[in-house]
């Protein structure tokens, strides 16, 4: 009798057991999904912040290179005035700094995105390239106006 009612104690208390942590268990599945969720959502909004702050960066940076091929326009025009000796390495510089702003919009175009870090940095780099082709530009203004 005492064997039967430990057997029978023991098994009520092993399916309490049982049922008690399938509930936990069920919370604890409730509450991982909940967070995916929620983790899926910040990632979504994330991904739309960082379209909307590239799209803007390359449309600021396809007007800076819109404006530095009409600088370069003008620079090819102003040849014409120049002696020939000159001329030649003008047009040379003029040539390199043609390609260098046509790389930066492959550069810009080819772009993928490969996380936080790595925009920031890709960022830095194009903005740092870009002034200086900028400055390029002005001193080249500069040099054929004297």
């Amino acid at each position: 009798m005492k064997k039967s009612i430990f057997a029978i104690a023991l098994t009520t208390l092993v399916a309490g057991t049982n049922f008690t942590s399938c509930n936990s268990s069920t919370k604890d599945v409730e509450d991982a999904a909940t967070k995916v969720d929620k983790a899926a959502q910040d990632l979504t909004e994330a991904k739309e912040e960082f379209d909307v702050e590239y799209n803007k960066f390359k449309m600021e940076s396809e007007n800076r290179m819109t404006e530095n091929d009409k600088q370069i326009a003008e620079l090819k025009a102003n040849t014409a005035q120049l002696k020939k000796e000159a001329k030649a390495d003008y047009e040379k510089k003029i040539a390199d700094l043609e390609q260098k702003n046509s790389e930066m919009k492959i550069k810009m175009n080819e772009y993928k995105e490969e996380g936080n870090e790595k925009w920031e940095s890709f960022k830095r780099e194009f903005n740092h390239d870009m002034d200086e082709l900028g400055q390029a530009l002005k001193d080249l203004t500069k040099n054929n106006s004297k």
